[in-house]
């Protein structure tokens, strides 16, 4: 399940990222009248990309709090972390971003980590 909740984090952040491509200018302050900001507010409700990454980090979550029932928290929290590397190739893959030595080498590191938590395992209760 928080393999899911990190897939999902990356989508809901890719998703985020196109919609705010086409979202409209936010008024400035000193807009008159509420016509600006009644286009904005609809330029956002209106906007697919962006709504379905907000729907993505709703599952992210409700897919969290399952797991979180049922396994250790020290256990399972620091995979989120994986959520940065899925975004990390994703840039790149969809966005055309680049990567240098210090990003590898912290993703790397990332993922380490996550598999040396993973591999502890769950305390001993007692």
């Amino acid at each position: 399940m928080v393999g899911g909740c990190t897939v999902l984090g990356a989508a809901a952040q890719m998703l985020i990222k196109r919609g705010l491509v086409d979202l409209p200018p936010s008024p400035d302050a000193a807009a008159s009248g509420l016509e600006p900001w009644i286009t904005f507010v609809l330029g956002i409700a209106t906007n697919l990309p962006l709504m379905a990454g907000l729907s993505c980090y709703g599952l992210s979550t409700g897919l969290l709090v399952l797991a979180l029932r049922y396994g250790e928290l020290s256990v399972l929290y620091p995979i989120i972390a994986l959520t940065y590397v899925w975004v990390s190739i994703l840039s790149v893959a969809l966005l055309g971003e680049t990567m240098n030595g210090f990003k590898i080498l912290g993703l790397a590191v990332i993922v380490i980590g996550v598999t040396v938590l993973g591999r502890t395992g769950p305390k001993a209760k007692g």
